[in-house]
């Protein structure tokens, strides 16, 4: 037997008692004729004392750090007692040690402030796993999982795998093909999602399924995404949106009761997909803090019962005046930021990533003053009318930004959350989830997106979500072609709202889903809205039209982000953090040296040929 006890469990109530430990060397530290070293294993560190005899030996064959050592002993109360770990109290006078392995110098320390960068530990990744802060985010993501199984153990889904070889079929991103030495010339395509195959299995009657599940986007990478990431991917029949609402708050509130100890008893927010872009600027925001947006040039939009207030920015300040929107954020208490503090945010928005010109800022005394940057072109009158409006309140700093519709909206949006960030409103371990409804089932392509043409409808979620129920006739009724392009917001198409929702949490999407369609007509319906003619839709989906053909029942799903959700449990803004070993950010895994070239041999056997330009 290698070890008797762990390097964790060991305390002062096991004084007396003789025990073998294994793990690898923390520290040596040698004082004269004794030496201490800290073994660590997964379960913590416990101090091994060699004595003068054992001392000896070690000059023989010294121990260096990350050496596999087995050690028996006996526990005894340390003297000198160090409260910041469990085993703290005691440590192991040894009467034999075993050197197991030897290892060389570790590139980076094995601690947690490693002097190790991003690139070298990665290269390590197998050390970089040893340290603490690696190990905690690891068995945070097992805890998170576990406590997702129980739970839907306890409300009869069934776990059921589904093909990681499966057919490209359009899912928003491109696939990784794979392919297939029996059938040459043709490849198979690794899941974006489980989609297809839960709704069949749903049209199987299984009524509940889940997978915690592999799937695998090649797409342009950032700290958020992985080229392979993890879903929690579940499906129900006989339901309706409140049903899976239900269902799914109550799995998040058992991860966070389970995994942080937190009872979320509050009711969780409900927002549309038109209220959140209004007022906060993306369909995923933040509301653990206010600063909503106000649009000071189209009012009837910021869903307030104030009266029009599009008048109050007309005047000389032809910013205003020329642009296609007008959009306020009042800051609260930063109504005595210095001129250096409105400057840098002014260069802030500047930046390539967020793109606008400059910002106004008007300061909310406390003295019941007014000062902006557009002093000269506004009354001290119209600047208070225009904070009011903005929700603004004495010692309060509102910031303007003009422009575009779309990209003020987005830096707005942008400016609100670094804010909330410097002015300490987004605390990591304090939650808030919301779910956002009734996104529009289409986006128009005005241009080509994907490859598949412009002056045409895509789908915003995927082609598998099913209108509202009130949308379904307009979308039965009408043709989806669009006779005028500048006119393609006044077709009834782009008024159909989806029957989809998106759970957010602390300004994440951590889940998202939709009920399905499971009528072949509306199915079909869809596919031709999108483009494609009746051979290129039996050609990509067949399987699941013909299986609407056989008593297909109504159903819908929700897919989580696993990682996701883990980072922000974790206080990480990195999904990398969460996964044992993940690829950078060019999507490579240079642990292993992956992706890598194949020889000759192979080509052969795939009858391909490359051809690299």
């Amino acid at each position: 037997m290698f070890r008797t006890k762990t390097c964790g469990e060991l305390s002062i109530a096991n004084v007396g008692e003789t025990v073998t430990l294994a793990g690898w060397v923390q520290t040596v530290r040698k004082f004269g004729a004794i030496t201490f070293v800290d073994l660590r294993d997964r379960y913590g560190i416990t101090q091994l004392l060699f004595g003068e005899e054992l001392n000896k030996d070690l000059e023989a064959n010294p121990l260096g750090r990350e050496f596999v050592l087995q050690a028996t002993g006996t526990v005894t109360e340390r003297s000198s007692k160090n409260k910041n770990i469990p085993t703290g109290e005691i440590e192991i006078t040894l009467s034999s040690f075993m050197i197991l392995n030897k290892s060389e110098v570790p590139p980076f320390k094995i601690e947690d402030d490693t002097d190790g960068g991003d690139d070298l530990r990665m290269k390590y990744r197998f050390l970089d796993l040893r340290r603490n802060p690696v190990k905690k985010n690891l068995e945070l993501r097992y805890a998170v999982g576990r406590s997702t199984r129980n739970y839907l153990h306890e409300n009869n889904f069934m776990d059921i795998e589904t093909p990681f070889l499966i057919k490209s079929t359009p899912e928003g991103a491109r696939d990784f093909v794979v392919p297939s030495r029996m059938n040459p010339g043709q490849f198979y395509a690794l899941p974006q999602s489980p989609q297809t195959f839960k709704q069949l299995l749903m049209v199987s009657g299984y009524d509940r399924y889940y997978q915690i599940v592999k799937c695998f986007r090649d797409e342009d990478l950032r700290a958020d995404r992985q080229p392979e990431f993890t879903q929690i991917d579940c499906e129900m029949c006989f339901v309706e949106q409140e049903d899976i609402l239900n269902m799914f708050e109550g799995l998040v509130k058992r991860i966070f009761k389970d995994v942080k100890n937190i009872d979320y008893t509050e009711v969780v927010e409900r927002m549309t997909w038109e209220e959140a872009m209004w007022q906060f600027g993306n369909d995923k925001p933040d509301i653990r803090f206010g600063m909503k947006l106000c649009n000071l040039k189209f009012p009837s939009h910021t869903f307030t019962t104030k009266e029009s207030i599009a008048d109050l920015i007309t005047g000389e300040f032809g910013m205003f005046n020329d642009a296609e929107t007008v959009i306020a954020i009042a800051v609260p208490g930063c109504a005595e930021y210095t001129r250096k503090q409105t400057d840098e945010l002014a260069e802030w928005v500047k930046r390539p990533q967020i793109g606008m010109k400059g910002l106004v800022f008007i300061k909310c005394n406390a003295d019941g003053t007014y000062k902006s940057s557009v002093d000269k072109f506004y009354t001290e009158d119209k600047l208070k009318a225009i904070a009011d409006a903005a929700g603004a309140k004495a010692g309060d700093l509102v910031l303007i930004l003009a422009g575009a519709e779309e990209k003020t909206r987005k830096a707005t949006s942008d400016l609100r959350m670094e804010l909330g960030k410097r002015l300490g409103l987004r605390k990591d371990n304090d939650f808030k989830l919301l779910w956002v409804l009734d996104f529009p089932l289409f986006e128009f392509a005005l241009e080509d997106q994907d490859g598949g043409g412009a002056g045409r409808w895509v789908a915003r979620h995927h082609p598998f979500t099913s209108p509202k129920p009130s949308d379904i006739d307009t979308m039965i009724n009408n043709s989806p072609k669009v006779e005028d392009l500048e006119k393609y917001l006044e077709h009834p198409y782009a008024n159909i709202k989806a029957n989809a929702y998106d759970m957010v949490l602390n300004g994440n999407e951590i889940g998202g889903g939709s009920i399905r369609i499971f009528q072949k007509e509306l199915q079909q319906k869809m596919f031709a809205a999108l483009g494609m003619n009746e051979e290129e839709q039996q050609h990509k989906f067949g399987f699941l039209l013909g299986a609407f053909e056989y008593g297909a029942p109504p159903h819908g799903g929700l897919a989580f982000g696993f990682d996701r959700l883990c980072s922000i449990l974790g206080g990480s803004e990195s999904i990398r953090d969460f996964i044992a070993f993940p690829k950078n950010n060019s999507g490579r895994d240079v642990m292993i040296d992956a992706p890598s070239a194949i020889d000759a041999k192979q080509f052969d056997e795939l009858q391909i040929k490359l051809d690299l330009k």
